[in-house]
């Protein structure tokens, strides 16, 4: 079926979507901002998920800001954010405006499918309703939904939109079929089709949820270890020998799906009534671990008699993981700030993240050069591939009896003073 589609949202998900349907077929790249527009149409992708020559090979694609201009579409693919808030709450709001949007355009036998991560049962609930409403259609008579959940991984260059199996499901039979037989035409790795749009949300919202869990595991017992005087990669590299040992790592669990989705599992799970104890115990452990790790920092600091009060402390890396800009629920800025309530002197340095973005979102500006001789503490919170090269070299930005707390095991141990 040679359907007209629009994406709807142009981040790390949407774009590398429109870029591959682009390919072959007619779309239209909607985002309500307009600089990124102006980006996309010059050619550039901040996020660095899609280079040039990538977007020029994008032929049948077009990009705009303009409601108008998504009228003849067929087939609309939602992929916004859907974070949480200060109070771990699903925050649905992009996703309560863009089907906004889109009902206020909705033709009859359109199709709209969505990719953002959302609790079992969030897409009939809460999109179609408003879909109706702006639309004056009925649902699964007028116009039709799908669910495809996204599985990008950010600043992985393996395994990208195309070579990642995807999860589809329609409204109807007939629906799922259309939808699984779209994404068929750009997923080299094959699509799984789900039995209904519920089984397809809530098996995207476990996939992390399960992450989140095993590494909440790992950060337990690296707490445990460190108690022990015992290195904790010493005993997962030990342990990993076993075919089925699972090779998590201890850290920060930030970014816009491991640190976030468990909490929509969790707020469908409270409003059906039931607490969920085990996710929320994971999330809470891995929630505190910025905390943890400054006071380790502090407590060493303060065993080896190193001033605490207006000491400098070099925190490299700020993104929410290695070799990539995405600022999103980054777990470094709690470390800053945990930090900053010892009255330490925190500089951020990351040559991946943009400067002002990070100004924008934390109020953190960030240090553009480092110096010899400097700090008092240098924490390793994110493995860029800058910073494994840098090897030994990060030592000379210490001063004489400085530590060095490597979260990430960039440094041979030795090279370390401390690690998770």
């Amino acid at each position: 079926m040679k359907l007209n589609v629009c994406i709807v949202g142009l981040g790390y998900v949407g774009l590398p979507l429109a870029v591959e349907f682009g390919k072959t077929r007619n779309v239209v790249g909607y985002d309500i901002s307009n600089n990124r527009i102006a980006e996309l149409r010059h050619g550039n992708d901040k996020t660095l998920e899609v280079d040039s020559e990538e977007l020029k090979k994008a032929k049948y694609l077009t990009f705009t800001n303009q409601l108008d201009d998504i009228k003849s579409a067929d087939l609309y693919i939602v992929t916004v954010p859907t974070p949480i808030d200060h109070h771990n709450q699903p925050d649905l709001s992009p996703l309560i405006n863009s089907s906004k949007s889109i009902g206020s355009i909705l033709k009859r036998g359109d199709i709209v499918v969505y990719e953002s991560t959302v609790y079992p049962g969030a897409t009939e609930e809460v999109c179609v309703p408003i879909l109706e409403k702006e639309s004056g259609l009925l649902y699964n008579q007028d116009f039709f939904c799908g669910y495809s959940p996204e599985r990008i991984n950010p600043g992985d260059k393996e395994h990208r939109v195309t070579t990642i199996k995807k999860v589809t499901s329609g409204s109807n039979d007939e629906i799922a079929q259309i939808v699984d037989d779209l994404y068929s035409e750009i997923i080299q790795a094959g699509t799984h089709k789900a039995p209904s749009i519920k089984v397809a949300e809530a098996a995207k919202v476990i996939e992390n949820t399960q992450r989140d869990l095993n590494i909440a595991l790992i950060n337990e017992l690296s707490v445990i270890f460190n108690k022990m005087n015992i290195d904790t990669l010493d005993v997962l590299e030990a342990a990993g020998t076993k075919w089925n040992f699972l090779p998590f790592r201890p850290g920060l669990v930030g970014g816009h799906c491991i640190g976030v989705d468990p909490y929509y599992l969790t707020y469908k799970a409270e409003s059906i009534g039931y607490r969920p104890e085990i996710i929320l115990a994971g999330r809470k452990m891995n929630d505190q671990m910025s905390t943890y790790v400054a006071s380790q920092l502090i407590k060493r600091m303060t065993n080896l008699s190193v001033k605490v009060f207006n000491s400098r402390v070099l925190i490299m890396g700020l993104s929410f993981k290695e070799n990539c800009p995405d600022l999103r629920n980054t777990k470094v800025i709690d470390l800053v700030n945990e930090l900053n309530s010892y009255g330490c002197i925190v500089d951020v340095f990351d040559p991946w993240v943009d400067a002002d973005e990070a100004l924008k979102e934390y109020n953190l500006e960030l240090t553009r050069s480092l110096k010899e001789n400097t700090y008092n503490a240098i924490i390793l919170a994110v493995a860029h591939d800058e910073f494994k090269e840098l090897g030994k070299t990060i030592k000379s930005y210490i001063v004489d009896g400085g530590i060095i707390y490597d979260l990430k095991y960039i440094l041979p141990i030795k090279e370390s003073s401390m690690r998770l």
